[in-house]
């Protein structure tokens, strides 16, 4: 059977789009779905719309609000290439950013130009956000002039606000109820800081488990990524998330594994110089065990927000001198702005681009049609 479906990309990463009415009636069913569509489990996801990256390998499922509080609903789905699984547990924030003009496109939300704000409900943190997206003769303005690190070629732009993201998966800012934890792995004790703004990270410093924190993906080694695993995993035990020993399995998303390191040079995967005095801290994340080619968008927000507070492992890293915060990750330097208010952050704004690549039906192996809504 045929599925309606949109391919697009949200900053650094791409997704299936789905409208919720096109989904399995019995959300048992969902995990089996997306597995069906996106070609998992299978490392190439050959025969499936998956990209055999994480970054590529997952879906949005979008659904007009029934609350006036917003315009739209939206799960996200982190799909495993290997494994016959679907984590719903957090969001992604680059994805996020091509929720709006696909609302907009599919006749959602109403159209206001020159920009439409769309109100955002997340359903997997529960939390809002608001995209400002450029409009033109009715239809989301695609070109302009915005450039974002891991994107070639330019776009407009479409702004992003993370409000009260606090405790967005575990209802807690510290998980654990501290800003700094005491791990303990096979190889030593590790200070950690568990934060979940946006989505919950565990952050690490990179002299404590012996990188300089400037690290490209490929220079990871295999060793390196099973000590990075290991420390994610017990924090994702400390979070009630999994046990340890089946958190890679079972929340292999979250909590995402995040190493920091204060300013410096370095040369980034495009071969661009990177000057540490136009960072304010040199960040490298994780996604599904693999080291981010960018930066998660939620890592950004939280990072920023993990960087405000006192008494982490990053406030004394980081010297807070104004509202925008640098972030230097593998493809370059991203910018997020905080907005205060009476001294409290209320909200974490970043700036994306997104497009549609292809509208169209993908066909399934297995006949849904009796479980559809509109069956």
């Amino acid at each position: 059977m045929k599925v309606p479906v949109v391919i697009m990309r949200g900053g650094t990463s791409k997704a299936v789009f789905l409208n919720y009415e096109h989904m399995p009636k019995n959300k048992l069913l969902w995990e089996e779905f997306l597995l069906d569509i996106m070609g998992s489990p299978d490392h190439r996801q050959i025969d499936g719309l998956g990209g055999a990256n994480s970054l590529t390998s997952k879906a949005a499922i979008i659904k007009k609000a029934e609350s006036p509080e917003f315009d739209v609903e939206y799960t996200f789905a982190q799909v495993s290439i290997d494994h016959q699984m679907v984590d719903f547990k957090g969001n992604c924030g680059n994805i996020s950013s091509a929720v709006g003009p696909y609302a907009i496109e599919q006749g959602m939300v109403p159209i206001k130009e020159p920009v439409t704000t769309v109100r955002i409900f997340n359903a997997n943190t529960k939390k809002l956000i608001i995209a400002e997206v450029e409009v033109e003769n009715g239809r989301v303005k695609v070109d302009g002039s915005c450039s974002i690190p891991g994107v070639p070629g330019t776009g407009s732009p479409i702004y992003l606000s993370f409000t009260q993201a606090e405790g967005a998966v575990t209802g807690k800012l510290f998980p654990t109820g501290n800003p700094v934890d005491m791990i303990k792995t096979k190889n030593r004790l590790i200070p950690v800081s568990i934060v979940d703004v946006a989505n919950p990270l565990v952050f690490v410093r990179a002299a404590d488990i012996g990188l300089k924190g400037t690290e490209l993906p490929d220079e990871y080694t295999p060793e390196k990524l099973k000590e990075l695993e290991e420390i994610r995993s017990i924090a994702a035990e400390m979070c009630r998330f999994a046990d340890r020993k089946e958190a890679t399995a079972k929340s292999p998303a979250v909590p995402k594994m995040t190493i920091v390191a204060s300013p410096a040079d370095y040369t980034d995967v495009t071969g661009s110089e990177r000057r540490a005095a136009d960072m304010d801290i040199v960040i490298r994340m994780m996604s599904m065990q693999k080291p981010h080619q960018a930066l998660a968008i939620t890592g950004a927000i939280c990072t920023t927000a993990a960087a405000f507070l006192p008494d982490t492992i990053l406030s004394e890293l980081v010297e807070i001198k104004q509202e925008v915060f640098r972030l230097a990750h593998p493809a370059g330097i991203m910018e997020t702005k905080v907005d205060f208010v009476a001294g409290h952050i209320s909200a974490i704004k970043v700036v994306r681009t997104a497009r549609t690549i292809l509208e169209g039906y993908v066909y399934t192996k297995r006949n849904y049609l009796q479980s559809y809504h509109f069956a």
